[in-house]
């Protein structure tokens, strides 16, 4: 019998299997799916997220294939005014201690999955669909939809946004459509017109009620390209083919530039955004979400997947314990995690007003973003960039050691 079942096959659910083996655990991960495989495009991964692989032994892999970015390009997508850039380079590493870099998601999920496949305590389990869970006191099974009942000591659900150990757990309904299409493609480099490419930048044009960003991934193979337009939408969309007509109506108002890059875009595909408020409570027992499945968040602070990862190395830090003990420290975890996630969560909703401003709104923002120094923009994102949430808290006495933002208690 396995030690846990972590329901959810995705970048979260492999990152906490492989945490979760450093101590001794056996781990079963279940995947609705009939692959273990990922959806998507490019991912942004702050150094948070990569000190989270660090700690996973898989930070020297990513790097190897990942882009690392010199700046984050703030322009103002309707005068093609450049507002302000975020730099990411000497100064940046140094303070954080890890590049900001950009990578095909596939690519990060293929080497969680590698080393998933080469451990001996991890079984996976692919076309495998939950449904909910039971417990007592002496551990946990997962309900399956073919009937089915796996048991073990305890159950991780990190199945996603629309998790259904999260239904059964918080039972908080359907996610909140935020009223945003994003289009998503990805086209060659080759194509890109060298004036263009901005080769080592995420770059972000703004507009009134949208905007657009782009970046390299594949090793500087593909421009990856999404553009975001508030439209009101009220149904939850995934993957959604759109015309690239479809897509040029919902940017007219951006300028010549962002045009030309989202002209050359090919095999556009729709989302609707969702995510969920937050809830302060993640446990019920033996049983705990993690990643989407705990904290969904907008994309607009590109930090889903480093809490994703940080979920994982702070659960996995826990579980140094007995099966006794699993339940109370889930319980540490969540308490851990909550504040700095639903923190996140709020920012990345506050964040729609800082992309979509129109006019005076506008103006004022790129006077304000205009202003801030190197020095401005570091402290403001230090807070989600640094390590200090991966300090390690098993066995840290109660009123001691380090908080989330690197002070003593």
């Amino acid at each position: 019998m396995p030690h846990l079942i972590v329901v959810g096959g995705g970048i979260g659910g492999l990152a906490t299997a492989l945490a979760a083996v450093r101590h001794g655990h056996r781990v079963l991960v279940l995947e609705r799916a009939d692959a273990f495989a990922e959806i998507g495009a490019g991912i942004q991964l702050a150094p948070n997220g990569i000190h989270a692989l660090d700690r996973l032994g898989l930070g020297d892999a990513v790097r190897a294939t990942a882009v690392r970015m010199d700046e984050l390009r703030f322009m103002d997508g309707v005068t093609g005014e450049h507002v302000v850039s975020l730099p990411l380079t000497e100064r940046y590493r140094a303070r954080f201690g890890n590049p900001y870099a950009v990578v095909h998601r596939a690519e990060l999920h293929s080497r969680l999955l590698d080393a998933c496949r080469a451990s001996e305590l991890i079984d996976l389990r692919s076309g495998c669909a939950a449904v909910g869970y039971e417990q007592d006191a002496a551990g946990a099974a997962v309900l399956t939809a073919d009937g089915g009942r796996i048991t073990a000591d305890a159950v991780i659900g990190a199945d996603g946004i629309h998790s259904a150990i999260r239904g059964q757990l918080v039972g908080d309904g359907a996610p909140r459509v935020s009223g945003i299409t994003v289009y998503r493609a990805v086209i060659p480099m080759e194509q890109v017109p060298a004036e263009l490419r901005h080769n080592t930048s995420v770059t972000w044009w703004t507009g009134p009620g949208c905007h657009f960003v782009h970046y390299p991934i594949a090793g500087g193979k593909y421009l990856n390209l999404a553009a975001s337009s508030d439209n009101g939408a009220r149904e939850a969309l995934a993957g959604v083919p759109a015309t690239k007509g479809e897509v040029r109506h919902e940017f007219t108002a951006l300028g010549e530039d962002a045009q030309r890059l989202m002209d050359l875009g090919e095999g556009w595909k729709s989302w609707v955004l969702i995510d969920r408020d937050p809830v302060g409570t993640w446990t019920d027992g033996r049983v705990v979400l993690l990643g989407d499945a705990a904290h969904p968040m907008l994309h607009y602070v590109a930090q889903g997947a480093c809490q994703g990862l940080e979920d994982a190395v702070v659960l996995g830090d826990l579980l140094d314990c007995g099966t006794g003990e699993l339940a109370q420290r889930f319980e540490k975890y969540n308490a851990e995690r909550r504040e700095r996630t639903a923190r996140i969560q709020l920012l990345a909703r506050e964040s729609i007003a800082l992309w979509h401003a129109a006019g005076p709104a506008a103006s004022t923002r790129n006077a304000r973003l205009s202003a801030l120094s190197e020095d401005d923009l570091h402290d403001y994102v230090a807070w989600m960039h640094g390590s200090e949430a991966l300090a390690p808290t098993a066995g840290t006495p109660e009123g001691s050691g380090p908080t989330r933002n690197g002070e003593t208690r």
